[in-house]
């Protein structure tokens, strides 16, 4: 329990910073009640909290005055469409390396819920439909296995590889993954090598910058966006744990993209090759009105433009080529350095926050009662994963192949547009393009059509492709499921 001297030290404190609200209840609360408030209003740094929205209000008044967009510099984009196989193979190489002396680890950001999904549960823990019923977490785990074998045997590395995977949760989801990893055996991982930490908040605010009480005992406060990971990584020790282990390049990437080629090694050694600090992937945008945002200079620097920031003369710009000028489209997939990670607390302060609208529930200070709005009353700060990328010194950017790196799952069954039939269905796709690559086929047996097969090869056989030699010349009849390497004579019919 606080003292009362300690309790009005913080009381002029927040009087000091104009957001005394915080203690309109606090005298009328039980002691256990005061001592969880006191407790967060202590930890709170509230003159950050002023800070960021007095820029974030700063910002949104000035984004559109004297806006500058140009396209990305050549020297520093490339194409795996583009690229020949062996300038690939040079990428990959340099990639595998790295893994193989275990200085390359992977970030995920999977602070979400899949509420969208009709599931209260992590994002991650949720099951497309595939025929093995694996979740994206167990897919992602096995892609990980399965490459640490790659790099071993590839390179006739004699110790053990290791690609740490450091699963970051925010505070509703965090109990919810471990228990998730630890009744799943860490899908095989290694448990000290999965370590899960938590995104930060920030207080929901009133248009006027007014912190909003949720109770009367509790402040009202929302993960601070995927961008938070740059200050989680330092406050939860992330930075020190990387540095301990020796790595010194990342992948980080968003959870719900079930394509996701986690720590690929053709765009780590891409990025080792271009002497990166910072690098993201890109597909190619579909058509100029798509609804992404693309990488681009803004101003001079790289940022990413959002879709409704273009002028449509602009977005159907062309190259001599006929792609995009700006087809650079963003898909939250990026490399860093550690050594650049660790530079971001330099510039912190001057990254500007995003503000979104939102209903926020609160207690009315007058009344004591609970407000639940039926429109956006208030307002939540996110900070972007992007939004370094006007910081950095040396970016490099890799156009990959969509159908081979991006499906996004945002939205209910049945949608029809990344939701989880078309994740589904581009993994199926995926597998299906593996044998053909090889040199055998997949048909749809009984009941199933070609563009409908009941059909999966399991990440621990083949991370892109690779592997499956053995089905040259062969044919598969569906359903069918290569779970081992020995499925696939099981799987054959001629």
């Amino acid at each position: 329990m606080p003292t009362q001297a300690e309790v009005d030290v913080l009381k002029a404190k927040y009087a000091v910073a104009q957001q005394e609200q915080v203690f309109t209840f606090y005298d009328s609360l039980s002691p256990e009640e005061q001592a969880v408030l006191y407790d967060q209003l202590f930890k709170l740094d509230v003159d950050r909290v002023n800070r960021i929205y007095k820029k974030a209000v700063s910002s949104l008044e000035s984004s559109t005055i004297n806006l500058s967009i140009s396209p990305l510099p050549d020297d520093c984009f490339d194409s795996v469409l583009d690229a020949t196989e062996s300038k690939q193979k040079e990428w990959e190489s340099i990639g595998l390396k790295s893994i193989s002396e275990n200085k390359v680890a992977v970030i995920l950001m999977a602070g979400g819920q899949g509420t969208r999904l009709g599931s209260s549960a992590p994002k991650g823990c949720y099951d497309i439909g595939l025929p093995s019923h694996k979740s994206l977490f167990q897919l992602q785990a096995e892609r990980i296995l399965r490459l640490q074998k790659i790099a071993k045997d590839t390179t006739g590395t004699q110790g053990e590889v290791v690609i740490s995977w450091y699963v970051m949760t925010s505070g509703p989801t965090r109990a919810a993954t471990e228990a998730f990893f630890q009744s799943h055996g860490y899908f095989g991982l290694k448990e000290e090598n999965v370590i899960v930490f938590e995104q930060g908040t920030l207080p929901a605010l009133t248009d006027k910058g007014k912190i909003f009480l949720e109770t009367k005992s509790k402040l009202a406060v929302a993960p601070d966006g995927n961008g938070g990971i740059y200050a989680a990584l330092r406050n939860e020790n992330v930075l020190t744990d990387l540095a301990s282990r020796g790595i010194l390049y990342v992948h980080a990437y968003c959870v719900d993209n079930c394509l996701v080629r986690v720590a690929d090694p053709v765009f780590i050694g891409y990025s080792i090759s271009k002497n990166a600090d910072c690098s993201a992937k890109v597909v190619r945008k579909a058509y100029p009105e798509e609804p992404v945002g693309v990488i681009a200079l803004r101003n001079g620097k790289f940022n990413v433009v959002e879709y409704s920031e273009f002028d449509p003369t602009l977005a159907a710009l062309a190259k001599a080529n006929g792609q995009l000028e700006y087809g650079a489209a963003n898909i939250a997939n990026h490399f860093y350095t550690v050594a650049f990670l660790k530079s971001v607390e330099r510039f912190e302060g001057e990254l500007e926050y995003h503000i979104a609208r939102k209903k926020i529930k609160h207690v009315d200070l007058t009344t004591g009662e609970l407000q639940s709005p039926i429109k956006p009353n208030g307002m939540k700060m996110e900070l972007f994963v992007f939004d370094v990328f006007p910081f950095t010194e040396r970016m490099a950017v890799l156009e990959v192949d969509r159908k081979d790196d991006f499906s996004p799952l945002k939205n209910a069954p049945g949608t029809g547009v990344d939701d989880p039939d078309t994740s589904r269905r581009d993994i199926i796709s995926q597998h299906v393009r593996f044998v053909e690559k090889a040199g055998g086929k997949v048909v749809a047996g009984d009941g199933e059509t070609q563009d409908k097969l009941t059909f999966e090869i399991s990440p621990l056989v083949s991370y892109s492709g690779e592997g499956l030699e053995g089905l040259k010349g062969k044919t598969i009849r569906t359903p069918a499921v290569i779970e081992t390497v020995g499925d696939i004579e099981k799987v054959v019919i001629s």
